[in-house]
């Protein structure tokens, strides 16, 4: 759970941005959020991942780490 990209409680996955900033990020929703807008977009459109939030649903824990593509390819072994 983090508050770093829009000061409201989120699961995310952890990247450089909330090993920066969540043990310091304020509770400030919809502030937060907009403040944080322009970085979020610009790492967005490059593809940054330790700049954008990374927005995990209640399952995450079953991901499996690897490229995608290995990922893709098992999954779709199956059916």
């Amino acid at each position: 759970m983090t508050t770093a990209f829009t000061g409201r409680p989120a699961r995310a996955l952890r990247n450089d941005f909330i090993d920066r900033f969540d043990a310091v990020a304020p509770l400030g929703y919809p502030a937060i959020h907009h403040l944080t807008r322009p970085l979020r977009q610009a790492a967005a459109k490059n593809r940054d991942p330790h700049r954008v939030h990374l927005w995990a649903g209640t399952g995450y824990r079953n991901a499996r780490p690897g490229p995608a593509a290995s990922i893709v390819r098992e999954l779709s072994s199956r059916l």
